[in-house]
């Protein structure tokens, strides 16, 4: 089968480095991360190992410019907003929706040896808006890290949730899972759960942020007090 980076007909396109990372992270977002090797990576790209070699040194350097690549495409915090709720929850929720395209991501970021440059831009831009907000040194080390593990935890969360209904195939109905009238708390649950949502109703990801967000201007208020 020709490769989907091979157009029909005529000699293939030029290979670089940024269309072997492109291949590379269309692999691993339709096949998983575990699906990605240099054969296959070549194979995608309808060249030979050596070429690929050429552009990208070996599996660690391309799973690190993956990463790189991928938080890229993250918007920052305008660090100049007078609105810095507003402006961390933009990075939070365009953070958010490209890990969800790229549900391996998430993992790499956290467990890859080296921090990849947009990864640290992206980590200065969250500690420069939440001090420009007023927040002091010690007040933005947690605030930064409560933020972090709301967008990095509940992705994970979900991807996992989401990766584990696949394998499981056509889920059965909620309700035929358990006995509602003896769990009523449950069912109220699962009935709210699976309702669909309005356009300007939040999800629970957006939820917890705005609740971790308003936290952190009460407890930078009160320190003002």
């Amino acid at each position: 089968m020709a490769s989907q980076h091979q157009p029909d007909g005529g000699a293939p396109p030029r290979l670089s480095r940024k269309r072997v990372l492109g291949a590379a992270i269309d692999i691993a977002d339709r096949e998983g991360i575990d699906a990605l090797t240099m054969r296959r990576l070549a194979d995608e790209l309808g060249a030979g190992a050596m070429s690929v070699y050429y552009h990208v040194p070996g599996k660690d350097q391309i799973l690190d410019a993956m990463v790189d690549v991928v938080v890229g495409e993250m918007d920052l915090p305008d660090i100049r907003s007078t609105d810095w709720k507003g402006a961390l929850k933009h990075a939070a929720t365009s953070a958010h929706e490209v890990l969800m395209r790229h549900p391996w991501a998430t993992a790499m970021i956290l467990s890859r040896p080296v921090v990849s440059q947009a990864r640290l831009r992206q980590m200065d831009a969250i500690l420069g808006c939440l001090r420009a907000a007023g927040f002091s040194a010690s007040e933005t080390d947690l605030a930064y890290h409560v933020f972090d593990s709301h967008l990095m935890g509940f992705t994970l969360w979900l991807v996992g949730i989401r990766a584990g209904l696949e394998r499981l195939g056509p889920v059965p109905n909620a309700f035929d899972l358990f006995d509602a009238d003896a769990l009523p708390h449950l069912a109220e649950h699962a009935r709210e759960h699976l309702r669909e949502r309005g356009p300007n109703e939040p999800g629970p990801f957006e939820f917890g942020l705005d609740l971790i967000l308003d936290g952190l201007e009460r407890s930078r208020d009160a320190g003002r007090t």
